[in-house]
């Protein structure tokens, strides 16, 4: 997964802009929230917000050394509790994590679990200031190499412009991460030439 943290607003707001206007771009930013982002629906997936009850699904995809070692804020191991924080961080809406689930037999190389669907990849959302909105991702390894990710990213990327159609969406990226890489640019993000907050990462953005 691309690392998920610009150094700040892309676009800083104009100095000389009337208070009113500021006040309205303040205002607007201050609510808008990822606490209601609906489920989606694509070819071979449903994705939406992870809930409590998804924590169990949510350590067993993530526990994996090849995943914690790609995504800075997961801890190794990554416990039980561990995914329940990350599913709990959501409520506050400036974050949201959607799980990206196999719908029952819509995709034959994945085997459901009983209840007929398999947790196969999570798709981070944040809202960065008043401007920007940086997304991120983790496959899991079974998972890998479907066109998953472009799946869940492509259908969550749709709907943010639709919904906060103001902001910015950027992403990090180590440019070593080739398939990460590859996959943002076949995405409709472009290297800006910045160095991301994370060491290592450069700032990709989507226009």
């Amino acid at each position: 997964m691309p690392g998920m943290k610009p150094r700040g607003e892309t676009v800083p707001f104009p100095t000389w802009a009337a208070p009113h206007i500021v006040d309205m771009f303040t205002i607007r930013g201050a609510r808008d929230s990822l606490a209601d982002l609906p489920a989606i629906e694509t070819a071979r997936l449903s994705v939406a917000a992870l809930q409590p009850a998804d924590a169990a699904a949510l350590r067993r995809l993530t526990d994996d050394p090849a995943i914690t070692a790609a995504v800075d804020f997961l801890p190794t191991p990554f416990t039980l509790q561990d995914a329940e924080d990350l599913i709990r961080s959501g409520r506050r809406g400036r974050d949201c994590f959607l799980g990206a689930w196999t719908r029952g037999g819509a995709d034959p190389g994945v085997a459901p679990d009983p209840a007929g669907r398999d947790l196969v990849g999570v798709v981070g959302t944040h809202l960065r200031g008043t401007g920007t909105i940086e997304i991120g991702y983790w496959i899991g390894g079974a998972a890998r190499g479907r066109g998953f990710a472009y799946e869940a990213v492509s259908a969550i990327l749709g709907l943010l412009g639709a919904r906060f159609p103001a902001r910015l969406v950027v992403a990090e990226c180590r440019p070593a991460n080739v398939a990460s890489w590859g996959l943002l640019q076949k995405l409709g993000f472009r290297d800006t030439g910045e160095e991301g907050h994370r060491p290592g990462r450069r700032l990709l953005r989507r226009d």
